[in-house]
């Protein structure tokens, strides 16, 4: 393929394998130029290698891993879990399965294959049925009786009922159910004179952390509300100075031992209960309690049966081998909340400094106090469950995986209880997740967020969970169908794919597309149609991460989150442009968390951090809540040379030095600001050696809790800084920078061809074009460098992507004469054209093609409904005049359904996978000519086709007695999978190559 760009002069240094020094061998861009060509294993792509419930065979393994890496699949996230295919008969952890780990281990190393372990059976969390009641999520809950003093009735206080499980009881085993109904344990007994009846306090479970729904399902919101100044109903408000601990008089019976003095009384009964949360969706041999999240003697226990069951099986992990174990992982957070675990008590009075009892009644909706006090003991709550998260499981897990020669990622997102960014900052690896666009959720903000905290925290590697979809997808995706959406991701700051998902194919052979994961995709595995030709497009994928994992990603603008949990990072709508793949604008941002801004510091007016993230300004959020520390750090900020836009605070968010905080706060802010009230007019002041904006647009113009971002933008222009990038066309980019380049990747957004002049916020040196689906570098003399940008042409076809190196080693002149690349035709390549289908999929062996057309129109059904390979060919011949190519000629395949192998003359040209659909034929061809085109499409027509025969598949969670007993099949259908996403009269889809095929020549011509 070659790249359609301003390529003038038209010099490709094509770096050999060998490593034979080229002109560029002595730059000191040599590493990186020679890497780009063919990168280290590390910057492969991955998989989620997901296992089905006890369908395990060690040839299945190596066979899966084997076409891993003949396809350029360098690392895998093992997992193993029950959805929609039949139970196998290796139980989860028996020895049989510990022993297909270690083979499956041990074939990585061979190979030289990444594996990432999840920490727990299914994807949650980290349980299972060795997990005990006493050792797992908990929550804390109450009941309540009213008494009257002075008439001496034996007072009897009943068990609390658990919270119903966030997923529902459908889901707890009957064992489990009669351990989640019977286990609890007492916690503590209050009373207080009865208070007149009101409102519980608004979305007291939630904010109490009973529960946490996943924000990608549009189900909660992404942060709580700031603390509010008002007092409520004061009558309906229990006095705390008249709250009387009985907890050690009540007997084990629930009878309590009191006597209540005159008038009427509430006595509440606090126990601690499981929270329902079960691994899911695990193999049934592995459903068990998620162990609790606060306590390092539970997550301990955990990880000795499952992880260092395996690590003891596999030994000493080998950093030198490439392959094998390598990380542990902690997926999408979806086992909801706990508030509760046996020591929080004492936690919660070290780490906040006052005795938490007398807030109980809060848990259950309650106000103690008043509102104001008792939402902010709800804030201290939430805060203490975050501390104990991060520290005692998320930093613990991390601890324990170094102490085993292990990394650990996390994907810190969904239901999570604690702030987001906060918890994605403990891994090694911060990881997002990403669905196909238009085949189920959207999680594009766990992107925004794991890249901010990559950026942030200085690590350079990035993984996404990538393309994940779920019903309705049934085979349609390829590579060239999610190049634009890749794109976004790369351009987004994601910088390795992991694919979801490569289903372990433990099925024969002859059953294709095999074994699926219920209706969950993308399918990434070796049963697709165009698996033998992945490799190509996962070279464009490599070539692209390997550069994006380089240096460092440029950002001018730094979000702040507000303090407190639990909390998702959503910048303002304006920073981006589109939808579900929305693109940053010309100023980038990232997020970032009050705990992350405590290790920043000021440089040359940047905002910078340890591992060198800096940015131009901070944002503050428009929340009017802020404790003493954090703006004590954002005034050393502003002192130390920082710009800061946003508006004052006006309170802590907690009850600790309460009332006396929120005095120190307005000081403070009175201090830094000159005052605590929004100015009418946008205003600038100086404070030490930086400046504070806020007022008029910034403080009223704002999109959620940041300024718009036009007003931002506004601001750094006045600041002298001109945008990152700017382009006259319809594409997106990032930016990565070292001390001596500036790399650039640029995308087409649209499935057109677009001419656009781009500029560049670099003056490093003259650019060059790196095009990651070919591995070419070329030189480029069409720019114009005025002031601190570089103006830049290009031509971009349907999708397609270039890097742009600006570089200090690049020192040659821009061209006086503008010119532009054209394409003259000089073939067309009409019919007939000879076909060979493959008869094992229902094809001809022979069939003779007048025109090319769509096989989904032939009326021979077995084109028709043929999904597969099939291999055009034809001879054609070329007169003298035509053989004599000055300039590059191309062969050109119009329009391909889905992907196509070329060979010319017997020499093998590569795939084709995504436009533009041509490949270089310069001095390959003769007089007479021989061309060879195998063209792949999808599986959804087979299978459609298959709708029409008897249905022989899985029925009521069982395999067919034929495939259970080894019987010939008679049904007629060609395929076999565990799902079933098609139906007879589902439409085609358009399959075959469909051209028009021509022979084009590059032309190069002067603009006038």
């Amino acid at each position: 393929m070659n790249l359609k760009m301003h390529l003038l002069p038209r010099i490709f240094f094509v770096l050999l394998l060998s490593g034979v020094p080229t002109t560029y061998a002595q730059l000191p861009l040599q590493n990186l130029r020679v890497n780009f060509i063919k990168p280290p294993d590390v910057y492969k792509p991955g998989v989620y290698w997901y296992f089905m419930d006890g369908n395990m065979t060690a040839a299945s393994i190596t066979k899966d891993l084997e076409s891993m890496k003949e396809a350029g699949i360098g690392n895998l996230i093992f997992l193993e879990v029950n959805v929609g295919v039949p139970r196998g008969n290796v139980d989860f952890l028996s020895e049989t399965w510990k022993s297909l780990f270690v083979f499956a281990e041990k074939e990585a190393r061979r190979l030289g294959i990444e594996i990432t372990l999840g920490i727990g059976p299914g994807w949650t969390g980290s349980g299972g049925p060795w997990v005990k009641p006493e050792q797992s999520m908990k929550h804390l809950v109450s009941s309540q009786v009213s008494v009257s003093g002075g008439e001496g009735k034996k007072i009897v206080l009943p068990v609390p009922l658990p919270k119903k499980p966030f997923f529902g009881e459908g889901n707890l085993t009957d064992d489990f159910k009669k351990d989640w109904m019977h286990y609890y344990e007492d916690v503590a007994v209050l009373a207080f004179p009865e208070v007149e009846k009101g409102s519980p306090i608004e979305d007291y479970e939630e904010k109490a952390l009973f529960y946490r729904a996943p924000y990608s399902s549009g189900e909660v919101r992404a942060l709580m509300p700031s603390p509010s100044a008002l007092k409520g109903n004061s009558k309906s408000a229990i006095q705390k100075s008249k709250i009387i601990d009985l907890t050690g008089k009540m007997q084990a019976d629930g009878t309590l031992n009191w006597t209540p003095a005159s008038g009427r009384w509430t006595v509440m009964r606090f126990v601690s209960r499981n929270n329902g949360a079960i691994t899911r969706p695990a193999s049934f041999p592995g459903l068990g309690f998620e162990a609790d999240k606060f306590d390092t003697t539970a997550i301990n226990a955990h990880l000795d049966v499952y992880v260092g069951s395996l690590l003891k099986r596999i030994g000493k992990t080998n950093k030198s081998n490439g392959g094998g174990l390598k990380r542990l992982h902690m997926d999408s957070w979806e086992m909801g909340a706990q508030n509760w675990t046996a020591n929080f008590r004492n936690e919660f009075l070290r780490r906040r400094g006052y005795d938490p009892i007398r807030y109980y009644p809060v848990y259950a909706g309650s106000v103690v106090g008043s509102l104001e006090e008792s939402e902010r003991f709800l804030w201290d709550l939430r805060q203490t469950s975050q501390e104990l998260v991060l520290e005692n499981h998320a930093e613990h897990v991390r601890k324990y995986a170094h102490r085993h020669g292990l990394e650990l990622s996390i994907e810190p997102y969904d239901m999570n209880p604690t702030s987001d960014l906060d918890l994605g900052s403990v891994a090694d690896v911060p990881m997002a997740e990403f669905w196909s666009k238009g085949f189920g959720f959207n999680s594009t903000y766990s992107v925004i967020e794991a890249t901010s905290i990559g950026h942030i925290m200085g690590k350079s590697l990035i993984p996404a969970e990538a393309f994940t979809a779920q019903g309705g997808e049934g085979w349609q995706q390829h590579p060239g169908s999610i190049k634009n959406q890749g794109d976004w991701a790369f351009a987004a700051g994601i910088n390795r794919f992991v694919y979801h998902t490569f289903q372990n194919q433990f099925l024969p052979d002859s059953l294709k597309p095999g074994a699926t994961m219920g209706p969950y995709g993308v399918h990434w595995d070796r049963s697709q149609t165009w698996w033998p030709m992945a490799g190509s497009y996962h070279d464009y994928v490599t070539r692209s991460q390997y550069l994006l994992q380089q240096g460092r990603t440029v950002a001018d603008i730094l979000y702040l989150t507000p303090e407190g949990s639990p909390l998702v990072f959503v910048p303002p709508s304006t920073a981006i442009v589109g939808d579900t793949i929305g693109d940053r604008r010309g100023y980038n941002f990232d997020g970032c968390s009050p705990l992350q801004l405590l290790k920043a510091s000021v440089k040359n007016k940047q905002v910078v951090f340890p591992g060198g993230a800096s940015y131009r300004i901070l944002v503050l959020p428009a929340y009017e809540s802020m404790t003493p520390a954090l703006l004590t750090k954002i005034g050393e900020l502003v002192s130390a040379g920082a710009t800061v836009v946003g508006s004052p605070p006006r309170r802590s968010p907690s009850l600790v030095n309460y009332p006396a905080c929120d005095q120190q706060v307005l000081t403070m802010s009175n201090t830094i600001w000159g005052g605590s009230q929004n100015p009418a007019q946008e205003t600038f002041r100086s404070y030490g050696k930086g400046q504070l904006i806020w007022g008029g647009q910034v403080s009223r113009n704002l999109d959620d809790l940041y300024p718009r971002y036009e007003t931002t933008a506004k601001i750094l222009s006045a600041l002298d800084l001109i945008e990152d990038f700017k382009a006259d066309g319809p594409v997106r980019y990032t930016h990565r920078t070292d001390e001596n380049w500036d790399l650039y990747f640029v995308s087409n957004t649209t499935d057109r061809q677009v001419d656009l002049t781009a500029e560049f916020r670099s003056v490093k040196g003259s650019p060059e074009f790196w095009n990651a689906v070919t591995g070419k570098i070329t030189q480029t003399d069409q720019f114009e460098t005025i002031g601190q940008k570089t103006l830049v042409p290009l031509q971009l076809d349907a999708y397609e992507s270039i890097f742009v190196l600006f570089s200090a080693d690049n020192t040659w002149k821009p061209a006086l004469i503008k010119k532009k690349k054209s394409l003259d035709p000089v073939l067309t390549l009409g019919g007939p054209w000879e076909v060979k289908f493959d008869p094992v999929w229902g094809g001809p062996a022979n069939q003779v093609f007048p025109t090319l057309t769509d096989w989904s129109k032939n009326e021979n059904e077995g084109i028709k409904y043929y999904s597969g390979t099939a291999v055009y060919q034809k001879e054609f011949d070329l007169s003298a005049s035509d053989l004599k190519a000055e300039t590059p000629v191309y062969l050109d395949l119009g329009k391909v359904k889905n992907m196509a192998r070329i060979k010319l003359n017997g020499k093998d040209l590569g795939v084709v996978w995504t436009a533009p659909w041509r490949v270089d034929i310069s001095g390959l061809l003769k007089k007479k000519n021989k061309l060879s085109i195998e063209v792949v499409n999808l599986w959804p027509n087979r299978l459609i086709g298959d709708e029409h025969k008897p249905f022989d598949g899985v029925v009521n969670d069982q395999w067919p007695a034929w495939l259970l007993n080894n019987q010939p099949r008679t049904s007629g259908r060609y395929t076999f999978t565990s799902s079933q996403p098609y139906k007879a009269d589902t439409p085609l889809f358009e399959s075959g190559l469909l051209g028009p095929v021509t022979i084009v020549r590059e032309k190069i011509r002067e603009i006038k």
